[in-house]
């Protein structure tokens, strides 16, 4: 159980012993004024007529004192009853047990007392990398961290300014009637504040965060909608490379709307058959010929038309939905190719896949039953992987390649270039092709890409790896890589990505001109 935990059960404990401790004590100096008063209202009868004209009986000293004691226990306990309630039960419930920061209970207050009145700027902010200090130092250490965290936020408290906890990592600084240069200014501060080494139980940490900021009033829109555009432009900063600041703006709106309307719509496609896939051809130019198809997903909605991958496959992913699109393209495409075969059109097809699938640890067993099934070799399939991929977890993915590669089937490394480097592991990763990322070709006249490519060549060769180049668009790009050595391609100069039924048209369209353009 980490601290949170431990302090909440701790607090509910206290308040439920606070509160049962006062009500048997009210209740026993109820029951004590009750009897007290029933004894003083007994009458005694006395025949001295005397005393009562003169108006005087003689007073009980002992019940005079046990009255008086008692109303004063009552005030007393009232009185700390009151002050328990709104000091200790309201400090609970309007406080972060962990920061000592207002947490959403307090925000929601804050925001009642001031509707329509000012406006605001939201500094939404989320610590970067997070869960991996929770998930390699322990929860004991992220705790540690949100409570130093909330300590240093706290020094940006000022008449027009509030900091809130309100869950996990994530912090929101409300400036009040503040411009957009002042709010950018405080979250460039905020970032060089949460910059600062963290020294926490011998473990020496340096964190980042990412700030999203949106302008307005409670007047002109609800609580929930300013904290949705906050949060939209907080992931807008993570995507673009986190340690930054990102302004919320229309154009996002429209865009996490569509986003929002594509991950309602990726249920449906399945039962609907709005999925398709086409086939990118990769070519050998030592050779002159074709050296196999790269499958690509495509998405025709209904509404909106053909959607990019770029836009629905990191929905799929998050959402999981990128197993059963990976099962299903995987089986289409090997049932095509078996197809192909059957017509005399002998060439492998690849596919990409996600981290979700090594993962899950489940894409060996659906690699091996998909091949069953449909009854292809498995010299002709080949699975792409990413680099970041691989920095995931090094041993469980060379577990998992190992196991697919045992099976037959071929493994490249997709992007080559374009992110985490991953050269230290190049010669334990169970691989058999690099495919160099478009943004070398592209910038191929340039003499530092060139000897960047001739780098990756040489290293390619003594690890007897093959290096396919994408992006090839012209035939300027042919002739530098030919230079260069690298002889398989992929671009839309060989072919741009076509349909199942267009692929035998376009290897005769090849054929007749003697394999070549």
């Amino acid at each position: 159980m980490n601290i949170t935990s431990k302090i909440s059960v701790a607090s509910k404990k206290t308040k439920f012993f606070w509160l049962l401790a006062g009500s048997l004590g009210m209740g026993s100096l109820i029951v004590t004024l009750h009897d007290t008063g029933m004894k003083a209202a007994l009458f005694i009868i006395d025949h001295d007529v005397s005393r009562l004209a003169d108006g005087f009986y003689p007073v009980n000293p002992f019940l005079f004192c046990c009255v008086t004691l008692t109303l004063f226990i009552i005030l007393f306990v009232s009185w700390g009853v009151m002050f328990f309630d709104r000091h200790v039960l309201e400090k609970m419930a309007y406080t972060d047990t962990i920061t000592g920061l207002p947490n959403r209970n307090e925000m929601k207050r804050f925001f009642d007392k001031h509707v329509g009145k000012e406006n605001f700027a939201f500094l939404f902010l989320d610590l970067d990398q997070f869960k991996a200090i929770n998930d390699t130092l322990g929860h004991h250490i992220g705790d540690l961290l949100v409570q130093t965290m909330g300590s240093r936020l706290s020094s940006f408290i000022t008449d027009k300014q509030r900091v809130f906890r309100i869950g996990g990592d994530e912090f929101l600084i409300i400036a009040i009637d503040a411009l957009q240069d002042t709010a950018e200014q405080r979250a460039n501060q905020v970032l060089q504040k949460i910059k600062e080494p963290y020294f926490l139980e011998g473990n020496e940490l340096y964190i980042t965060g990412s700030i999203g900021i949106s302008m307005g009033s409670i007047h002109d829109s609800d609580l929930s909608v300013l904290l949705r555009t906050a949060d939209t432009a907080m992931y807008r900063a993570k995507s673009l490379g986190k340690n930054q600041y990102y302004v919320y703006n229309e154009e996002m709106g429209i865009q996490a709307i569509r986003r929002m309307e594509l991950e309602k719509d990726l249920h449906k496609a399945f039962e609907q058959n709005e999925f398709f896939i086409v086939y990118q051809p990769k070519w050998n130019v030592a050779t002159n010929s074709p050296i196999g198809f790269e499958a690509l997903m495509r998405w025709q909605h209904p509404r909106l038309g053909i959607v990019s991958p770029a836009e629905f496959i990191p929905i799929a992913e998050e959402t999981g939905l990128i197993i059963p699109m990976t099962r299903w393209i995987l089986e289409k495409t090997c049932l095509q190719c078996v197809q192909w075969k059957k017509r005399g059109i002998c060439q492998p097809v690849s596919i990409n896949v996600s981290i979700r699938l090594f993962k899950s640890d489940t894409l060996n067993e659906m690699v091996y039953n998909i091949l069953s099934k449909v009854g292809l070799e498995p010299d002709f399939l080949e699975l792409e992987i990413t680099e970041a991929m691989v920095l995931h977890d090094v041993n469980d993915i060379i577990r998992q390649l190992q196991s697919i590669r045992a099976l037959g089937v071929r493994v490249s490394l997709d992007d080559f270039g374009s992110g985490y480097s991953s050269l230290g592991l190049l010669d334990r990763i169970p691989i058999d092709a690099l495919k160099l990322d478009r943004l070398f070709t592209h910038d191929l006249h340039t003499p530092s890409k060139r000897a960047i490519i001739n780098a990756v060549l040489r290293m390619a060769e003594s690890l007897q790896l093959d290096v396919i180049a994408e992006g090839v668009e012209n035939y300027e790009h042919i002739e530098y890589l030919r230079e260069l050595g690298c002889h398989r391609m992929q671009g839309n100069y060989y072919g741009k990505p076509m349909m199942e039924d267009e692929v035998e048209g376009w290897l005769q369209l090849m054929e007749s001109k003697g394999h070549a353009f």
